[in-house]
């Protein structure tokens, strides 16, 4: 762990820190999946699920980037490499055959849903350890992926 002057506790920081790095990747497993979605998704209304994939990614980019970045603040690095990303996702795997536009949503909504779980166990987790301003950053997170996991299962 790299020398800091964030008054967290080592032990606090050490905990979020794999934390952290373990819902960096769930969020890139997610990116990853939302952009297969979006690059093979067909059917009546293939523009607007076309777009929602796409809006939804870039927020789960945003939310990766926020994530790695903390990571590193509290004097960690972040693990986002694909051979971590296989290894570590909680997250089911994304179907790669082609799918009519309803699976897709299916698969998404599937995937929004355990990954607001995750969010949700780790504000509580940050919250424990007295890390109140990644229990922030989960809370966010949380409330965005919920109301994308309404977007997509507006269309089922």
């Amino acid at each position: 762990m790299s020398k800091t002057r964030n008054d967290l506790p080592d032990n606090t920081r050490k905990a979020m820190i794999a934390l952290l790095n373990a819902r960096l990747a769930d969020t890139i497993d997610l990116r990853l999946a939302i952009k297969q979605a979006h690059w093979n998704v067909k059917g009546p209304s293939f523009i607007a699920l076309h777009e929602l994939f796409d809006q939804i990614q870039a927020r789960v980019d945003t939310y990766a980037d926020d994530i790695a970045e903390r990571a590193v603040a509290l004097g960690g690095s972040a693990h986002g490499t694909a051979q971590v990303v296989v290894k570590e996702t909680q997250l089911k795997p994304y179907p790669t055959e082609v799918m009519p536009q309803k699976e897709h949503l299916e698969a998404l909504a599937e995937r929004l849903s355990a990954y607001g779980k995750l969010a949700r166990e780790a504000i509580d987790v940050s919250d424990e350890a007295g890390d109140k301003d990644t229990a922030d950053l989960f809370t966010g997170i949380s409330r965005q992926t919920d109301k994308d996991l309404w977007f997509i299962e507006a269309h089922l």
